[in-house]
């Protein structure tokens, strides 16, 4: 095994066919992850807290905004911002998941459906991380089914008067800029809302967000339940171009993808780890990697690491393209989740109650696939999305039963 596959696996030498600004790029995510991020994440992670100081130099590699064209933003192909959430992903969920929000989903949201005074409001300075967004669109009750969401909005004159309750909103607590999706009382179609602080460092009345904690995973990155009680915003926030679910749909296809990327992240850190583990750990008098058994698990681990890196890289391929559809998607997901979860879980168990440590990484990055199985899309409902594509039958919906 050489060195590079230690290091960063890429068996069939797939990043070579990467552009040299895609390599410059991974290459500056790489330093930031080794100089910032993993000398002080773990205990970050262990209290639950949100590495701030990560702000500035996160917000000096270039790639805010991912594949939003101008305001400050790099404008990256499918592919580079794939590499992005690939090479987070291995370094840190939190990070990562910090950095889809704020990034592909906040922003995103402003730009496909704002106008144009609306991104030059708020786009440039997130660019810049001077100021943090969020996504509000999950409720207590609605995940899976976000499209049923209940948040309402009742315009009052030149305001908008917004009532509900959110959840496991990213930043939800802390963000400059909140937007909101919330369903118009009047004509009951969803529309996109931009809740901000104040230049007091206040939300409106109304916005209380609380930080949701016991969790155990993704753990330095901090989502919010937030209640929604009256809270009034000016229809100059209201973005113009959201009229309908169709809205919050072409947001989340711009960003389709990312969960996969990052699941590849993991995958490929958790064989890293296992297999410098193994050549170090000796037991029986010999280097756990001499026996056949683990040379097998690490092979196995190998081989599934490379299927997922294909699979995002014709995914990358096939957006571009505009050819990729919802049950591709979904299918990615489901596959690149399930395949990175096992690598995670095998290379904590090759490190025995050691990788129960957080000083050993692993179990950080298996807690947070946990996490990754369920946003974006739960593992059984992307498997619902593929199997109606099979059938052509939908299984999502059945007749309740009669009392």
């Amino acid at each position: 095994m050489t060195n590079a596959l230690l290091d960063h696996p890429d068996f069939l030498l797939l990043d070579n066919d990467l552009t040299t600004e895609e390599q410059a790029l991974r290459d500056r995510i790489r330093e930031f992850g080794a100089k910032h991020v993993l000398p002080i994440i773990n205990d970050y992670w262990e209290r639950a807290e949100f590495p701030e100081e990560l702000l500035e130099p996160l917000g000096l590699l270039g790639v805010v905004g991912t594949f939003i064209e101008g305001y400050g933003c790099p404008g990256l192909s499918r592919r580079a911002a794939g590499i992005v959430a690939r090479e987070l992903g291995r370094i840190d969920g939190s990070v990562n998941t910090f950095f889809g929000v704020h990034s592909n989903l906040g922003m995103g949201s402003i730009y496909l459906l704002g106008n144009e005074e609306q991104r030059q409001r708020w786009l440039p300075d997130m660019a810049k991380l001077k100021k943090t967004g969020a996504f509000a669109l999950t409720e207590p009750k609605h995940g899976s089914d976000s499209v049923s969401l209940e948040t309402s909005a009742r315009r009052a004159g030149d305001e908008w008067i917004l009532n509900g309750h959110k959840r496991w909103i990213g930043n939800g607590h802390a963000g400059d800029v909140i937007v909101v999706y919330a369903r118009d009382e009047e004509d009951g179609n969803v529309k996109a809302f931009v809740v901000e602080k104040g230049e007091d460092g206040n939300y409106p009345d109304g916005y209380r967000p609380q930080v949701i904690t016991g969790k155990i995973g993704k753990r330095a990155i901090l989502q919010g339940d937030i209640v929604i009680d009256n809270v009034r915003v000016p229809e100059a926030n209201r973005l113009e171009h959201c009229e309908s679910f169709a809205g919050v749909n072409r947001v989340l296809a711009a960003t389709r993808g990312g969960a996969s990327w990052e699941a590849v992240g993991h995958a490929m850190a958790g064989f890293e780890l296992a297999a410098n583990y193994a050549l170090k750990r000796e037991q029986f008098g010999a280097p756990i990697a001499s026996y056949q058994l683990v040379q097998e698990k690490l092979a196995t681990m190998l081989s599934d690491v490379t299927q997922l890196q294909l699979l995002c890289g014709r995914m990358a391929e096939l957006q571009e393209k505009g050819e990729f559809t919802g049950a591709m998607a979904s299918l990615t997901k489901m596959t690149t989740s399930r395949k990175a979860l096992a690598i995670c879980r095998e290379a904590r168990d090759m490190m025995g109650g050691n990788g129960l440590l957080l000083e050993n990484d692993v179990a950080r990055h298996l807690t947070d696939m946990e996490v990754i199985s369920t946003y974006e899309g739960t593992d059984s409902m992307q498997a619902l999305i593929v199997g109606r594509e099979i059938t052509g039958i939908s299984a999502f919906t059945r007749s309740k039963p009669k009392n």
